[in-house]
């Protein structure tokens, strides 16, 4: 028996509502996923994984130092340069912290990031810098590699077992820099954090 045209079209309009319908629910799904998220945060893959065992050139042209040399403390790895505007801004809040926090086991590494040896140490000289911070340059980029910095300032936190807990894009303040040591002190960890832009050269 011959199915009329208009059935044809009948069944034919019933699976396109079908297929629309079921479009929609998984456009829904995909987009609440996404809901609350900023989808420009690219997640960084170390976040839970031990922390890249870099060699860098320590600042002063001394011995080179090696991630693992600080086994055991929180450690607070921050990229930064001299052309680097929002650097300056967080400058003050990591002497500070580096200094108030010496005590308590937490090394602060400054990795001094496609910049010149003269204008970072004029930046340095015209800021200050901190007597305890372990001050670095990352040659030819290989650490900043390592490590996926995408623009600065971008700050790792290291906990006492060598795995990486958090990261900070853009510049951090004296107030994120404590709560932050002091909830990974505990056994926290505080995940991707964005404050602000990065910058590149």
């Amino acid at each position: 028996m011959a199915v009329s045209t208009s059935n044809r079209r009948g069944s034919r309009l019933v699976w396109v509502t079908i297929a629309v319908g079921v479009a929609v629910v998984v456009l829904g799904i995909v987009f609440a996923g996404r809901f609350g998220t900023d989808p420009t945060i690219t997640q960084s893959p170390l976040i839970g994984r031990a922390a890249p065992d870099v060699v860098m050139t320590s600042f002063d042209g001394g011995e080179p130092v090696q991630l693992s040399d600080f086994q055991g403390d929180i450690v607070v790895v921050n990229f930064w340069a001299s052309w680097c505007l929002a650097c300056r801004n967080e400058h003050e809040a990591l002497v500070t912290a580096a200094d108030n926090y010496q005590d308590l086991g937490v090394t602060f590494v400054a990795v001094n990031y496609e910049d010149s040896e003269g204008r970072a140490n004029a930046f340095l000289s015209e800021l200050g810098r901190s007597e305890v911070t372990v001050y670095t340059v990352d040659q030819n980029s290989r650490v900043g590699f390592e490590f996926g910095v995408l623009g600065l300032p971008e700050t790792f936190f290291i906990d006492r077992s060598g795995v990486v807990v958090g990261k900070v894009s853009g510049p951090v303040s004296y107030e994120l820099l404590a709560g932050t040591i002091e909830l990974i002190a505990i056994g926290q960890a505080i995940g991707e954090v964005r404050t602000g832009d990065v910058e590149n050269r």
